[in-house]
């Protein structure tokens, strides 16, 4: 599979100076943490969930969460398992078509889940690249990755861990340094085994009561801000002791009541997109659009999402610009080894050879998996391709 896969070779020709290169399951799992992009939740009750699945893989989704937990009811779980069984053995079955999966996840509830579902899932376990870890601290996240270890080595297949932050103690000030030190021990210990880290904000706001409304974002509230850049500060650092974090859910999808101006400025839009622009005001993804932009300024890559219309925005903004990339190979190039500053080859700012290194080197990761941007196209273009028929 790839980015923007979905999409015509002669459109993808007309977006990309350099087009998103393939990747598998079996992958490198340092391109597999940034190739997540928008990750789409399902319930696992879903009757038609290998449709489903087959679906959005067709809309340009490349991992999705099935999940056996906040989003179906305690009495639903076995019949969730039941059905998660059901439908991986459908997918398995009509896989050989050619068609492309995307990188399949379940969310359980308990260690124990983790080698059960590995078993009864039999052959159709090729298609599972790992399991969400819910609420996970040292305390609780050990018992999870002892489980996943040993579901691994019982079907011979490579599993992924997603630890999701999002427990008390780590919102509360006076536990989260603790917390978090914890959590560091843990996932370092597993770290082969651990592809990203996620974030609960949903949960951070609820030990509150608190929840953000559609023209704000999660840094609009502090307490939840705060938590963010804790945790990038602790484990996403990057001088090789880091992890991929990826950014909070955005939660509406629907037209409400507006207390704020749009977001949107209109010039980018003009003589190109305006009824795009007024799309995506109407259903209040211009304070998605924004979110996404301080998630990567924060030290975020990716995003979980829970409504298939916000995929688009985030691989939208998730392509590299040709600037960008001219930046990183500059600062890159191999007779900048001894540092050094230098003007950018747009001229319109300064590239410090050592200070933005691990920023471009992480551009190019990026790059390379969900592409570098024609220097006339921006993320109109590509957002306007992505969310009309392939």
């Amino acid at each position: 599979m790839r980015h923007f896969g979905h999409l015509a070779p002669d459109i993808r020709k007309a977006l990309f100076h350099k087009e998103p290169v393939e990747f598998t399951a079996d992958s490198p799992a340092r391109m597999l943490a940034v190739a997540l992009g928008a990750t789409l939740y399902s319930p696992a009750t879903r009757p038609r969930l290998a449709a489903d699945v087959r679906k959005q893989a067709a809309r340009g989704v490349t991992s999705m969460v099935l999940c056996l937990e906040d989003s179906i009811g305690d009495g639903d779980v076995a019949a969730g398992e039941e059905n998660l069984v059901r439908q991986f053995a459908l997918l398995d079955a009509t896989a050989d078509r050619g068609e492309d999966l995307p990188l399949l996840f379940v969310r359980v509830r308990e260690p124990a889940q983790i080698p059960d579902l590995v078993g009864r899932l039999g052959q159709a376990v090729r298609r599972l690249s790992g399991f969400v870890l819910p609420k996970f601290t040292a305390e609780r996240g050990a018992p999870f990755l002892a489980a996943l270890a040993a579901a691994e080595s019982a079907c011979g297949r490579r599993l992924f861990a997603m630890p999701v932050l999002e427990s008390p103690q780590l919102l509360h000030l006076e536990s989260r340094a603790a917390t978090l030190e914890g959590i560091a021990r843990t996932v370092d210990h597993h770290r082969d085994r651990v592809l990203a880290l996620r974030l609960g904000v949903t949960d951070f706001c609820s030990a509150y009561g608190l929840r953000r409304a559609p023209d704000m974002t999660a840094y609009d509230v502090q307490l939840v801000a705060s938590v963010i850049a804790d945790v990038v500060n602790v484990l996403g650092r990057a001088d090789g002791s880091g992890f991929t974090v990826t950014g909070p859910v955005w939660e509406y999808f629907r037209l409400h009541e507006r207390m704020f101006k749009p977001q949107l400025r209109r010039s980018p839009f003009l003589g190109r997109a305006e009824e795009l622009r007024t799309s995506l005001i109407e259903h209040d993804m211009d304070g998605l659009l924004r979110e996404i932009e301080l998630d990567r300024a924060n030290g975020l890559t990716g995003k979980t999402c829970i409504h298939p219309s916000h995929v688009a925005p985030v691989h939208a903004l998730s392509v590299v610009s040709h600037e960008e990339y001219s930046d990183a190979t500059d600062i890159l190039r191999p007779e900048r080894g001894d540092g050094g500053v230098l003007r950018s080859s747009y001229t319109n700012k300064m590239n410090e050879v050592k200070p933005h290194r691990a920023w471009a080197e992480r551009t190019l990761l990026r790059a390379e998996v969900f592409g570098v941007a024609r220097a006339d196209v921006g993320f109109v273009e590509l957002l306007t391709a992505s969310v009309q028929p392939a």
